[in-house]
């Protein structure tokens, strides 16, 4: 039996998709893009911890936020709840953080997807929503000046 490895869990975070210049098909998985914002079937979710630091409970409720979470299934949610205590009792430990400790939660969060490089490394990108409002200013102006200016 062979396992195939498909997520990189180590090296450089790849580039954004609109930041790549090589747009051709690699050999690699075919990335994954959702929607950034909560989903709108969460299931019941059980409110932070009172006890929780309040890092710990701002985490744990920043991932109903988040556009990974549509991609949670219950068990994942189980696993950030242990997340959010683990991280709660590092941060209200009077000795200090343990390194391994901390390197554990890091490795739970990690596989949370929770930061913008371990989703690029698993090859998911959020989409981020279109401000409703108006738009910046192209740059094409100074572009079509620096070409009369001869710059």
């Amino acid at each position: 039996m062979t396992l195939e490895v498909v997520m990189g869990a180590h090296g450089p975070i790849p580039k954004r998709s609109e930041e790549r210049r090589r747009r051709n098909k690699d050999d690699g998985p075919e990335l994954v893009q959702a929607p950034s914002g909560a989903p709108g079937d969460l299931p019941d979710l059980p409110e932070p911890d009172p006890l929780w630091h309040p890092i710990a409970a701002d985490w744990y409720l920043s991932l109903r936020e988040s556009g990974q979470s549509a991609f949670y299934e219950p068990s994942d949610w189980a696993m950030s709840r242990y997340a959010a205590d683990l991280m709660s009792k590092v941060l209200l430990s009077e000795r200090g953080p343990n390194g391994q400790l901390v390197a554990a939660l890091n490795s739970v969060m990690s596989s949370l997807l929770t930061t913008e490089g371990d989703r690029r490394r698993a090859r998911m990108e959020l989409e981020r929503k279109k401000p409703d409002g108006p738009t910046l200013a192209s740059v094409s102006p100074l572009d079509s000046y620096r070409d009369i200016a001869g710059g």
